[in-house]
């Protein structure tokens, strides 16, 4: 059903960002071509040296940004989302895509059901933006997985919830709080465990978004440390010694399948 401009949410997107000249272009004109009527984009960027000032630059007006040395990305985010006035939240890193018509798709949902928390499927993309080979396996898993949710599986399955897919209402965010800084890897995973006691993500059952496997993301060069710290999140968060046990094993199972297709 059709929604009036006038009805739809005012949407704020942050994206944290250092030294990503190679892909922030592609993430910023991704998020401005939705041609959505109430955005509000911030880039928070950590004073890049690569030309990605330069980038920001030629934008104008389009979007609000900053380039000053922060303490890394989970900083930049919560500085971001500090900033924004938006009653639907998210943030979309320097490297990923929005997919065209998510945002209209987001704020229809909103403005007809004032969901506290929403999320869709997410695509895996190439260096070169095309779609990865391998998008079938991860991105059917991922829809498997959400199928299966509940704040129980969400502790098993900490890849349940596409990041750049899922939004989050300001009602959601002064209930939950900001990120925790403490964590570089698992910041979105910990936030969901703290909405899971909350609210029930909304799923919208199609893609919103486009996530980039590059060899420099942080997912790729760090999987271990991010194992470690998603159990570190998991005891915080009250999860049980079974969850404990059943999520370690999740982690290596997904391991070993990104070790063979990588």
């Amino acid at each position: 059903m059709h929604k009036s401009t006038t009805n739809l949410p005012k949407i704020s997107v942050v994206t944290p960002s250092y030294n990503q000249a190679k892909y922030i272009r592609a993430t910023i004109d991704s998020v401005l071509s939705q041609d959505y009527p109430n955005l509000e984009y911030i880039v928070m960027d950590g004073g890049s040296t690569d030309g990605t000032v330069e980038i920001l630059k030629s934008y104008g007006n389009k979007l609000k940004w900053e380039s000053k040395k922060d303490k890394g990305q989970t900083h930049a985010i919560n500085k971001g989302l500090r900033r924004a006035t938006g009653d639907v939240l998210a943030y979309l890193n320097s490297d990923d895509i929005y997919l065209p018509g998510a945002l209209k798709r987001v704020g229809e949902h909103y403005a007809q059901t004032k969901a506290d928390w929403i999320t869709g499927d997410c695509l895996t993309i190439s260096e070169d933006g095309s779609l990865s080979k391998n998008n079938w396996l991860i991105s059917g898993y991922k829809r498997f997985l959400l199928f299966l949710y509940s704040p129980t599986t969400l502790r098993i399955a900490d890849s349940m919830l596409p990041q750049p897919s899922t939004f989050w209402s300001r009602n959601a965010w002064e209930k939950v709080g900001e990120f925790n800084e403490a964590y570089h890897y698992v910041m979105d995973y910990d936030y969901w465990l703290r909405m899971s006691k909350h609210f029930r993500p909304h799923d919208l059952k199609v893609p919103l978004s486009g996530f980039r496997f590059q060899d420099n993301s942080k997912s790729q060069t760090g999987r271990s440390k991010l194992m470690a710290e998603g159990l570190v999140s998991l005891k915080k968060n009250g999860a049980s010694n079974l969850e404990l046990f059943l999520h370690k094993l999740h982690s290596d199972l997904t391991l070993f399948v990104y070790r063979i297709i990588a």
